[in-house]
């Protein structure tokens, strides 16, 4: 690993054994982008990457050097002066004008990598794990600079991207657009592959083949939204899952994004991540700094498989923080679908007794337990539990749980408030709301305005008392709304663009506080389900709620698709209630297991409902789980088959040492007669011999080139057990090697 610059040609060269990075201060002094991809060997001179050759009506800077900044690939561009593609930052100076020349000032290479402040970040616990350069750019009219930080780490086809604006001028400026990472790639001959959906379908993946014009997601909702995520992906076209070239684009956000593709006439590709500048500005005053959030760019000739992998290994290791980040994830019962907010102690014990009889190692009760909380009415706010409920207050019930030999867990929604409850009567002024305008209610709830510090505060104070009074574990953080009439009353006019990015702050800053005085947590993300899955929050909350929708053929698309931009380990993933509460569907027990092994695991039921046989079952599943979270969590996972794309899916994870590996198959809907069909597996030792849980023995190169017979599989003529059949069939293959 190693950042060059070769000074004569004003050079960058960020290389590792993977990829190489090139970029070249231009003859005007702007920072110009000559190449990304495969590794390719250091010169002094990347010359003759840069084109500047002449296009009728193109603007130049500098008449002389021919130099059409239209026509150039930039590192950090301003529309304003020739370049009329999309610019990565536009700042609206004193005089009303929103053109800035950023040049070239000095730059800086150090091992490691610096934190960014108050933000979430990737980071290395040795400066030999990444190397970070630092190119300081100046606009010297108004005296702003940028400081664009790039950090390659060490072994792996990855680099962090981010940027921070200071005033050293005289003049106050509003930043307008500040994006976390501009990238100008040659060609359009992509593949664009975006996230989306809805409550209840997030993250489905689609793809589109990059054209003439803008390609873009974003977020306006003040979260990442279950509507887009802040992942995407360019491939080419001939790519797939295990060969072929493909770049991913990672925000580390919560809050309002922009991901866009512009195409020009000529082919270039204009890639830019970052804040969404709709509703977005930010006063930057004389001596005042403003940091963007970072971006993580990967890459991979390995198809979509390889760069899922470099993601997860980097978020799984070099993102998610604390005692939790290298442990398997403890099993869970939440009690939400066996009862609503029809809670009582006695009730809940019942729960707990009977899962702790199953393995079951956390109970985790859900909404219902604090204040006048006995619907989603009221309540919101007061962060005490219902003497009502629990006269002897949390504490009891905590230990009487861990007196079953369990660990005791709570559900919270700390930044909502209904108005029906104590903390909004002594405070209505803390809602984000505009004067004279009437507020927007969902869920019969307002949104705390976070962007105030007395508001975090006082949500911190009565939380701190709650988790310091009781021997609490685990937190299910909820967010169930998204962000209306998003104004701090405590504000200027001039600084109301800064509230939504304040907002997510004043969250980010609760949730480090909190896991500042209780590192022992196991802390949950959730939004209405997966309205904020993405990698900010996986710097505080090592895992997250995938979806509210847990019906087995859904959660298959659902993590599939997830699984592109996010490591299993992170997906909170649960056996429910069947007639499935979200789709009404009757799935079995088994393939609700075997789809809900391939994240944290947990249940969602009342297990005191279920017949013995499938109390037996559900032993049997957690032991599984058990003895092969590790693997399951921690190993190196492939995508086999797409439930997007026809009637079968498939997924498996392989051990380090490639001695082990776990294969979920499943088949959505039976056939009549159906084609013969096989699932190549992927990532085994071609040489190694694999036994399959006493059915026979394979080779590595068989399983990979020829396949398990899944045609079969649900007729036992393959010689694995039948474990179900018609629709919803599924099957968990262990495979160990051969000693």
């Amino acid at each position: 690993m190693s950042i060059v610059f070769h000074e004569k040609t004003k050079t960058f060269h960020l290389q590792n054994e993977r990829i190489s990075y090139v970029m070249t201060v231009l003859p005007g002094g702007q920072l110009g982008q000559l190449y990304f991809g495969k590794r390719i060997h250091d010169r002094e001179d990347f010359g003759y990457l840069l084109e500047p050759c002449f296009r009728t009506h193109s603007c130049y800077e500098n008449e002389e050097n021919l130099i059409s900044l239209e026509h150039v690939k930039l590192e950090y561009p301003v529309y304003g002066s020739g370049d009329f593609r999309r610019g990565a930052v536009q700042i609206l100076h004193e005089n009303g004008s929103r053109l800035s020349k950023f040049v070239y000032d000095s730059h800086e290479i150090f091992p490691g990598k610096p934190a960014l402040e108050g933000l979430p970040a990737t980071y290395t616990e040795s400066d030999s794990e990444a190397e970070t350069l630092a190119v300081n750019l100046t606009d010297p009219v108004s005296g702003i600079r940028v400081r664009l930080l790039y950090t390659l780490f060490a072994d792996k086809g990855a680099i962090a991207r981010s940027v921070r604006f200071s005033n050293e001028g005289e003049q106050s400026v509003q930043i307008e657009r500040a994006m976390s990472l501009c990238l100008d790639l040659p060609d359009a001959d992509y593949e664009w592959i975006q996230f989306s959906g809805a409550w209840g379908r997030e993250r489905y993946p689609v793809k589109k083949k990059l054209s003439i014009g803008t390609t873009s997601v974003e977020s306006l909702r003040g979260t990442s939204s279950h509507h887009q995520n802040p992942f995407v992906i360019l491939k080419r076209p001939s790519a797939d899952e295990d060969q072929g070239e493909v770049i991913g684009f990672s925000l580390v956000y919560s809050g309002n994004f922009l991901a866009s593709a512009q195409v020009d006439t000529y082919q270039v590709t204009r890639i830019l991540m970052g804040i969404n500048p709709e509703w977005f500005s930010w006063k930057l005053e004389p001596g005042q700094s403003f940091q963007t959030p970072e971006a993580v760019m990967f890459w991979s000739e390995e198809g979509l498989n390889g760069m899922s992998q470099t993601c997860h290994d980097l978020y799984r290791k070099r993102l998610a923080r604390g005692v939790w980040r290298d442990r398997v994830r403890p099993i869970l019962i939440n009690n939400w679908e066996a009862t609503y907010f029809d809670l009582s102690e006695e009730k809940l014990l019942n729960i707990a007794r009977k899962a702790k009889e199953c393995g079951v190692e956390y109970f985790v009760m859900d909404d219902g337990w604090f204040g006048d909380r006995r619907s989603d009415r009221a309540g919101l706010g007061d962060w005490y539990p219902a003497k009502e409920i629990f006269p002897d207050g949390l504490g009891s019930l905590a230990q009487k749980v861990e007196d079953l030999g369990m660990k005791f867990g709570l559900w919270i929604e700390p930044e909502m408030v209904n108005p029906d409850s104590n903390l909004y009567r002594a405070h209505p002024d803390w809602i984000l709301h505009i004067p004279d305008r009437a507020r927007s209610l969902s869920r019969h709830q307002c949104v705390l305005d976070y962007s105030r510090p007395e508001v975090v505060d006082c949500i911190y104070g009565m939380l701190k008392e709650l988790l310091s009074g009781a021997k609490i574990s685990y937190i299910k953080w909820d967010m169930n709304r998204s962000l209306t009439e998003c104004y701090n009353s405590s504000l200027p006019a001039d600084r109301q663009g800064e509230v939504f990015h304040r907002h997510i702050l004043g969250v980010y800053s609760l949730y480090e506080r909190l896991i500042r005085d209780f590192p022992h947590i196991l802390f949950e993300s959730c939004a209405a389900g997966g309205a904020r899955f993405d990698a900010g929050l996986l710097y505080y909350a090592p895992q997250a709620w995938t979806s509210d929708n847990t019906d087995a053929m859904e959660r298959l698309k659902i993590q599939y698709g997830t699984s592109y931009g996010y490591p299993l380990v992170s997906m909170g993933s649960h056996v429910s209630a069947v007639p499935n509460h979200q789709m009404k569907r009757v799935i079995s027990i088994t393939t609700r297991a075997n789809v809900a092994y391939f994240g944290t695991f947990g249940y969602e039921l009342d297990l005191n409902t279920l017949s013995q046989d499938e109390i037996d079952q559900v032993c049997a599943y957690t032991q599984f789980m058990k003895d092969h979270r590790e693997l399951i969590q921690f190993g190196t996972f492939y995508r086999l088959a797409s439930p997007f794309e026809g009637n079968e899916s498939g997924w498996m994870v392989v051990s380090k040492d490639r001695r082990e590996a776990i294969v979920g198959y499943y088949r959505m809907l039976a056939e009549v007669n159906s084609p013969f069909t096989r699932l190549r597996l992927r990532g085994l030792d071609e040489e190694t011999e694999y036994e399959i849980e006493g059915e026979g023995s394979f080779y590595g190169d068989e399983l990979m080139h020829s396949g398990l017979v899944t045609s079969d599989a649900a007729t036992g003529k393959f010689g694995f057990c039948v474990t179900e059949e018609g629709d919803f069939f599924s099957k968990v293959w262990l495979l160990r090697a051969v000693e």
